[in-house]
């Protein structure tokens, strides 16, 4: 069993996720890169490694609970255990019409993999964070998931209309409170983190902040010593209302 933590990050071959990898890689943490394109992962593995990070691609197509067994095998079979999970996969799906004019199949293209997807692969991997002596969740999450800032009339959000991605973070914020509730006691400590408005392919690339800045606060929640919270949705410049 290696001594150095083990990161799997999910949808790590881009965006958020690869920078999430690359930082944390370069901290020392041996990084696990969950992809679903078996051979994007490979690449971007290969990619940090000529860059002098551990990182070790791992398929994992988060929709599918037989792919998710076989990854948590591997992580069993490799490392005995899971330090860090960063559950960054995501998916803003293919509707853009208003909420009135939603059906729940298009929330459920969205939910298998920003919801159910992050049910399936946590179950499947907390009984090697278990076996972690500082375990830690970080789901990536969004400000436009919280029912406070989309609620306030005065908010950016406002105005805002995704109701299949937005629900689906708040959601996900739902999860990240009952998984923290869950494991209060124990010495896994489980975060939302709100990297803002990142260019990726979920916005056409049109956030003004690039991967390495989103990925900054999805890795000080990865790396949280002992004193740190459980259950909370942080930003950069701190705290944000559910």
């Amino acid at each position: 069993m290696p001594d150095g933590k083990i990161a799997l990050i999910t949808g790590a071959n881009k965006g958020i996720g690869f920078a999430v990898a690359r930082q944390l890689g370069e901290q020392g943490v041996t990084v696990l890169v969950g992809a679903r394109d078996e051979v994007r992962g490979k690449e971007a593995a290969d990619a940090l490694v000529a860059d002098g990070v551990t990182a070790v691609s791992l398929r994992l197509d988060v929709t599918d609970p037989a792919s998710v067994a076989a990854a948590a095998a591997e992580i069993e079979r490799r490392y005995g255990r899971l330090d860090i999970l960063v559950n960054n996969a995501g998916v803003a799906g293919g509707f853009h019409g208003t909420a009135d004019e939603a059906t729940a199949d298009d929330l459920r293209e969205v939910y298998e993999t920003n919801v159910f997807g992050v049910v399936t692969v946590t179950r499947a991997l907390l009984p090697l964070l278990r076996r972690s002596p500082a375990g830690r969740v970080v789901n990536l999450s969004s400000h436009v998931g919280s029912l406070t800032l989309n609620s306030d009339p005065g908010s950016p959000l406002a105005g805002l209309d995704m109701i299949a991605y937005q629900s689906s973070k708040t959601a996900l914020n739902a999860l990240t409170v009952a998984y923290a509730k869950a494991l209060r006691g124990t010495s896994i400590k489980v975060n939302a983190a709100l990297p803002g408005v990142v260019a990726t392919d979920i916005n056409q690339h049109r956030g003004h902040r690039t991967p390495a800045e989103g990925a900054g606060i999805a890795v000080r929640l990865a790396l949280l010593d002992e004193a740190g919270p459980s259950g909370a949705c942080l930003a950069d410049d701190g705290t944000v209302p559910w």
